[in-house]
């Protein structure tokens, strides 16, 4: 008796914790193509209630020691406008079952690749967030959460700056027991689906993953007996499916 009393009372709490704004961004990297200068990313609520949600960027910048960190984007040099991406808008309200957009526009020299972190975050409205919102709303919409258990989760994703002169060139370097990919050009390129399978057991394959080059950098694995490796190689609009099999 107790043991069902209890599973009641997780599947209650499961219930009404899934109460409340739910929202989805689709793909985690987007990718701005050399002739764009802004991209248009839609946010999915699919929970019961209104979702309030900002929108901040921050670019990401590589050390020397090829360690990345996330730093604010810096005004243009006339102070009028950013150099890098801005969202418009930044705050977005989302019905429930509903979708809104916000535009990432590039402002900018673009003489060379650039990466930026994109995070959405829901969030209860307050007065300083600047959402579009009377004072008896926000205080309707507290109302309604603070009725039940509520999780709000937000999402960060990688958004891909291509230069304006964007030019791949993919160099593969292969022996009989190692395989390397190096990226000679000047943007992104990406190894997708990449999976090793073993050639005598066809249930015996590892986890599919998804690998981004960036310009400079180099993709390999070492190549083991009687495994094939699987992988698309994706430049831009170009999408060539790659095996390799070491029998």
């Amino acid at each position: 008796m107790k043991r069902l009393f209890l599973l009641w009372v997780l599947s209650l709490f499961s219930g009404m914790a899934q109460a409340g704004p739910q929202i989805n961004v689709g793909t985690v990297y987007d990718y701005l193509d050399a002739d764009k200068s802004t991209f248009l990313k839609r946010v999915f609520n699919s929970g019961d209630s209104t979702a309030f949600v900002k929108v901040n960027v921050l670019e990401i910048v590589y050390g020397a020691d090829g360690t990345p960190k996330e730093i604010p984007v810096k005004a243009a040099a006339d102070g009028a406008s950013r150099n890098g991406v801005m969202a418009s808008p930044a705050r977005l309200i989302v019905p429930a079952q509903g979708m809104q957009g916000t535009r990432l526009l590039y402002m900018g020299v673009r003489d060379r690749e650039r990466y930026f972190r994109v995070r959405f975050v829901p969030v209860v409205p307050e007065k300083e967030d600047e959402f579009a919102v009377s004072s008896d709303e926000r205080e309707g919409y507290k109302k309604t959460l603070s009725a039940g258990v509520n999780v709000m989760t937000g999402f960060g994703t990688i958004f891909f700056v291509r230069p304006k002169d964007a030019r791949f060139e993919t160099v593969i370097n292969e022996t009989d027991s190692r395989y390397e990919l190096r990226n000679n050009g000047n943007t992104v390129l990406i190894v997708d689906e990449f999976k090793s399978c073993s050639l005598t057991d066809e249930k015996d394959c590892g986890a599919t993953t998804k690998h981004h080059v960036l310009a400079g950098k180099t993709f390999a694995f070492d190549k083991e007996k009687d495994r094939e490796y699987r992988f698309f190689l994706i430049e831009g609009e170009t999408r060539k499916t790659l095996t390799v099999a070491n029998r």
